[in-house]
């Protein structure tokens, strides 16, 4: 699920040069162009099947908690927390803890179920994010395959295409970062009303209010 630009480069260029090594040395450049886009076709459906999929899972499976919502600096605590037992959120808003239901009343069970959907939207929103830098990537090596192979040797390749997907989904990021407010307070309500959610409310004050400059300092010094 991580399509980071630069994971995304040289995986789509590999697939574009398959054809070439296949072609005999008087196949006209036309055919091989119709190949490379043929098979640039194929990834744009792969790409759009799997994250479709990836949308379609999330909101049919259970929400694990934990690693998944750590931010910036709080990343670097996922071994403390590794001793913790899986805990997860169903669709129905039960709360799961080592595969096991806590008891909870009415009024946790929709506190579960709004902390649940605050989280399932900024996971989709970071695929719709991935999605786009994705298909950025496969447009355009399509639109001009050759000139950007040459340009792939030189290195100038990925360092421009990285930098126009970067400007695209910067703003979605931002958005993003600007949404985790509003998470924190649901998750430290959620907390505070149901005991055994406290261990897995690893969203901290600091993470919210660094977000934004650290998405903004990390794309100014790329």
């Amino acid at each position: 699920m991580n399509l980071h630009p630069r994971r995304l480069v040289l995986p789509l260029l590999l697939a574009a040069a398959l054809p070439l090594g296949a072609h005999a040395a008087d196949a006209s450049e036309s055919e091989i162009s119709r190949e490379i886009s043929a098979e640039l076709a194929e990834a744009r459906k792969e790409v759009r099947s799997e994250l479709a999929a990836a949308r379609a899972e999330l909101e049919t499976g259970n929400l694990e908690l934990g690693d998944g919502m750590h931010f910036g600096k709080s990343g670097q605590r996922s071994r403390a927390d590794a001793s913790l037992p899986k805990a997860e959120i169903t669709p129905r808003g039960d709360f799961l803890v080592d595969g096991k239901a806590v008891a909870v009343d009415a009024r946790q069970r929709q506190a579960l179920l709004a902390y649940r959907r605050q989280v399932l939207d900024i996971a989709l929103a970071g695929i719709d994010i991935g999605e786009r830098s994705a298909q950025m990537a496969i447009d355009a090596v399509d639109r001009g395959i050759f000139s950007l192979m040459l340009s792939a040797m030189t290195g100038s390749l990925e360092r421009n295409l990285e930098k126009t997907i970067k400007a695209s989904i910067e703003p979605g990021i931002i958005q993003i970062c600007q949404g985790l407010p509003a998470l924190h307070a649901s998750q430290q309500l959620l907390a505070q009303s149901l005991p055994q959610f406290r261990p897995y409310a690893t969203l901290e004050a600091d993470d919210v209010k660094d977000c934004e400059t650290d998405v903004r300092r990390e794309f100014a010094l790329n």
